[in-house]
C-alpha cells in the first residue's frame, strides 16, 4: 500500500509487520497470480496458499497486545493479494475476521482452543454477520434462533452466504434467544458438525472460488466453549469498526491493480486515452488519500468515540464507490482487449462491484450515515 511505513516488531519476535507484509506481497506475486483466473471461475480453493500464508504470519499480526490492536499490517497484507485477486483478498478478510472475533472474546476455554490455531492458519474460516450486520441497523431479521439447554444452546436456522468455508472450517456468527426477548449470542460455528450442513450456492458473477455456501442449523448444539459472547451487543460493538476497516484491503489492493492496467495500456492507447475523463495520476492521488485514512483509523480500532465511527464507515463507502470507478476507468482504457475473458481488467470490474455489495454494502453504509 504505497509509501507507508511499518515499523512495529511482533513482541517476542525478530519478524517485523513489514516483514509480513513483504512476504505475502511474494507469494501473491508468485503463487496467487498464477491461480487467480480459476479463482475467478470457481475450479479452485486455495486451501493451501491459504495455509502458507497462515506460515508467513499473514493472520496474527492483528493480534491485540496490552489492550491495544493494530490493523495496518493485516490490512497491507489484503491489499497485496487484492493487488493480484479480488476473490483472495476477500477469503484473507474473512479469515482476519474470525481471528479477530476470536482475539476479542473473553470466554478464555474458546481462545485457548482456537486462537492460535486461527491466527496460523492451521484451520480456516470465515464469518457470517451478514445478517446479523443487517438485522443491527433494521434491514433484516436475524435468521437464527438458539435457546438455553445444559451445557449450550440448541440453534436452527440457515444462512444463504458464508465463505471462506468447507468441512473443517470454523466461522462466526449470531442467533437470537427464543427464550429470552432481544438477547442475541455470538458463537462459532463448526462445519463438521454433522447438525451442519454447506449447501453449494448458484454461480457468481464473479470469485466462485471462495468456498462460498448456504448453511443450515439443524437443531445445532453448540457447547459453552464455542461461544464467543453471551450478550452479543456489546461484543460487537467492540469489533465492528475491525471488522469494516479490514476490508480496506480488498479495495485498496483493487484500486491500484486498475492503476497498472491502465499504465499497462498507455504506450499503445494514451494518444485516445487522454481524451478520458479519469487518468490514472487521478487514482493514483485518490488511492494515497484513501491509504492515509485507513492506515490513521486503523491502528486505533478501539476507539470508542462516535466521531471516529463515523469516519470509519464514511471511508468504507468511499473505497467501494472508489473501486467501481477505478475498474470502470481501466476497462475504458482498455478498450476492447479489457472485454476479452483472458484480459484481467474485466475480472477486476466484477471483482469492484462485490467490494461495492457486500456487507455493509453501499446501501447499507449510506443508510448508517443518515441514521447518525
Amino acid at each position: 500500500m504505497g509509501s507507508v511505513a511499518l515499523n512495529r516488531h511482533v513482541i517476542g519476535d525478530e519478524v517485523s509487520l513489514a516483514s509480513i507484509a513483504e512476504q505475502v506481497a511474494t507469494i501473491a506475486r508468485k503463487n496467487l497470480a498464477p491461480m487467480a483466473p480459476a479463482i475467478d471461475a470457481g475450479t479452485v480453493y486455495p486451501d493451501e496458499l491459504l495455509h502458507r500464508l497462515g506460515d508467513v504470519g499473514a493472520w496474527g499480526s492483528h493480534l491485540p497486545k496490552n489492550g491495544a490492536a493494530d490493523l495496518r499490517c493485516a490490512i497491507h497484507s489484503i491489499a497485496a493479494l487484492g493487488e493480484v485477486c479480488g476473490a483472495t483478498a476477500f477469503m484473507a478478510w474473512c479469515q482476519n475476521t474470525l481471528v479477530w472475533y476470536v482475539a476479542n472474546s473473553t470466554n478464555p476455554k474458546l481462545v485457548a482452543k482456537f486462537g492460535d490455531k486461527f491466527s496460523t492458519g492451521q484451520i480456516l474460516g470465515g464469518t457470517g454477520l451478514s445478517n446479523p450486520m443487517k438485522s443491527f441497523f433494521g434491514i433484516e431479521k436475524l435468521k437464527l434462533k438458539g435457546r438455553k439447554v445444559d451445557g449450550g444452546y440448541i440453534v436452527k436456522g440457515a444462512l444463504p452466504w458464508v465463505s471462506n468455508l468447507g468441512p473443517n472450517h470454523f466461522f462466526g456468527t449470531i442467533f437470537e434467544r427464543e427464550d429470552e426477548p432481544g438477547g442475541i449470542v455470538m458463537f462459532l460455528a463448526d462445519c463438521s458438525d454433522p447438525a451442519v450442513s454447506l449447501q453449494p450456492c448458484k454461480p457468481f458473477l464473479a470469485m466462485d472460488g471462495t468456498g462460498t455456501y448456504g448453511v443450515q442449523f439443524r437443531d445445532v448444539f453448540v457447547p459453552d466453549d464455542l461461544i464467543l459472547a453471551d450478550t452479543a451487543g456489546p461484543f460487537v460493538k467492540k469489533i465492528r469498526a475491525g471488522f469494516i476497516l479490514l476490508q480496506a484491503g480488498m479495495a485498496t489492493g483493487l484500486i491500484r491493480d486498475c492503476i497498472n492496467i491502465m499504465n499497462e495500456v498507455d504506450p499503445p492507447l494514451g494518444h485516445v486515452n487522454r481524451y478520458l475523463p479519469q487518468q490514472p495520476v487521478n487514482f493514483a492521488e485518490l488511492l494515497a488519500e484513501l491509504e492515509a485514512e485507513t492506515m490513521t483509523l486503523a491502528a486505533d480500532p478501539y476507539n470508542e468515540e462516535e466521531s471516529y465511527w463515523r469516519k470509519v464507515v464514511a471511508l468504507r463507502l468511499r473505497l467501494g464507490e472508489a473501486s467501481v470507478a477505478a475498474a470502470h476507468a481501466a476497462m475504458l482504457h482498455c478498450g476492447a482487449r479489457g472485454y476479452l475473458k483472458s484480459h484481467r481488467a474485466q475480472r477486476r470490474l466484477r471483482e469492484a462491484y462485490f467490494v461495492a455489495i457486500v456487507t455493509p454494502a453501499t446501501k447499507q453504509l449510506r443508510k448508517m450515515l443518515a441514521d447518525m
